[in-house]
């Protein structure tokens, strides 16, 4: 549904309507207006009206109509305007800023305002739509150099591009002033990963920082994963050690080691000692190794199961390790002291009985590689036995980590 279906008003005309008092008499004009979220998400709430080198406030309630030739008061009660920092104001903190169009997965910078006219017991404005199309700077340009129907009425030719209010996410580095505004990220957690991070490295380093800061940590790492390292390494390093390590603490080892490798010594110091105790053993033993090595390709969570384990026992350990499953393609497999024998494709597991052990079901020589191996040679190893999943050895044959086909698609797009 266009805008047009509706009876609207830009900001544009908006802004430098005269504003009349009961008898009609011009008392000023709109400079701008004011949505309070935490009153209500969209209905404009407070007018601002200059009034020579003064600024009055004008309620919502205070209003009998609205046009294109002004606003007519009901009420003449007004009080000079004091900054409100629980006031989102159009063209302060709106035109011409960057929001993120959520429904879009990117980052638009607004040009102009769609307000809906809603006529009730009096007239009021509800934000619709941010519009950051051509039809908008048209607009702009033309603000003011002609009559507001006419520019209506040429703009006609222009197709619109606009965004839904409610697809819209500001971005608002200062959390005092995120939380006085009632500025939530929800729709933003409901992306895709990568769209995310496409988002964030779009943005300002501060408005990155607010944005990784504030979401839910598990897709805050999620996102960060998919970012430059060199930009992780950027984000890390402003937020506070503990809001860090809440993020860090979520990754992969394998991933938190890459991010860490990045940072200054001392930060990563105090990330690490911010962080839960199992992953950041994990995360350190990683940090040990030479990132072109296998062992800093790898990753430590793996599911290893002894090989005289039956399928039926097999399962159930699974289970065990559902937080690992949805990225794990080959389980390995384990004689009495540890050493790795043998790999086990998941999908083989629907081949056979219960009872069956998981020794019967490998398939082929076991293909491993040790940490100190470089990554030439473990590209080189994937390639050659279509690999999806290679086991990096200690040298008493018991598991270090694994490399997935991702890891290795990881390094080659560096690159």
């Amino acid at each position: 549904m266009t805008a047009e279906t509706y009876d609207i008003l830009f900001f544009t005309e908006l802004a430098g309507l005269p504003v009349f008092d009961l008898k009609h008499r011009r008392i000023g004009r709109v400079r701008d207006a004011a949505i309070v979220p935490l009153i209500h998400p969209a209905r404009i709430d407070r007018f601002l009206v200059g009034v020579g080198s003064s600024w009055l406030s004008v309620r919502y309630d205070q209003i009998a109509t609205i046009s294109l030739d002004g606003i007519q008061l009901s009420n003449e009660r007004l009080y000079p305007y004091h900054s409100d920092e629980y006031m989102l104001r159009i063209k302060r903190d709106l035109l011409d800023q960057q929001i993120i169009d959520v429904n879009g997965r990117k980052v638009v910078r607004v040009n102009d305002v769609t307000f809906e006219l809603r006529k009730d017991e009096r007239e009021s404005l509800a934000v619709l739509e941010v519009d950051v199309g051509v039809r908008s700077i048209f607009r702009r340009l033309m603000q003011g150099a002609a009559p507001k129907r006419l520019i209506r009425s040429l703009q006609r030719s222009i197709p619109p591009n606009s965004i839904r209010w409610e697809f819209c996410n500001i971005v608002e580095a200062d959390p005092q002033r995120r939380l006085r505004l009632n500025i939530s990220h929800d729709k933003l957690e409901t992306l895709h990963p990568a769209d995310l991070a496409d988002i964030v490295e779009e943005l300002s380093p501060a408005d990155r920082e607010a944005i990784i800061g504030t979401i839910d940590s598990e897709v805050a790492a999620e996102a960060l994963s998919e970012i430059d390292p060199k930009m992780q390494a950027s984000i890390l390093e402003a937020l506070e050690p503990e809001v860090a390590a809440d993020i860090v603490d979520e990754m992969a080892p394998d991933e938190a080691a890459d991010a860490l490798g990045e940072l200054e010594e001392e930060t990563s110091a105090e990330i690490l000692e911010e962080m839960e105790n199992e992953p950041v053993t994990d995360v350190k033993e990683l940090l040990e190794y030479d990132e072109d090595t296998a062992g800093g390709m790898m990753n430590t969570e793996a599911i290893v199961l002894n090989e005289s384990t039956t399928l039926e026992a097999a399962m159930d350990q699974l289970r065990a390790h559902e937080d690992l499953l949805e990225n794990t393609h080959v389980l390995f497999l384990s004689d009495d002291a540890g050493r790795v024998t043998a790999q086990l494709p998941l999908a083989r597991l629907f081949l056979a009985g219960g009872d069956t052990q998981l020794r019967l079901l490998a398939t082929g020589r076991l293909i491993s590689t040790g940490p100190g191996e470089t990554q030439k040679r473990v590209t080189e190893l994937f390639d050659k036995y279509n690999l999806l999943a290679l086991p990096v050895l200690e040298n008493d044959g018991t598991l270090a980590g694994v490399i997935t086909a991702d890891d290795v698609i990881s390094v080659l797009r560096k690159k």
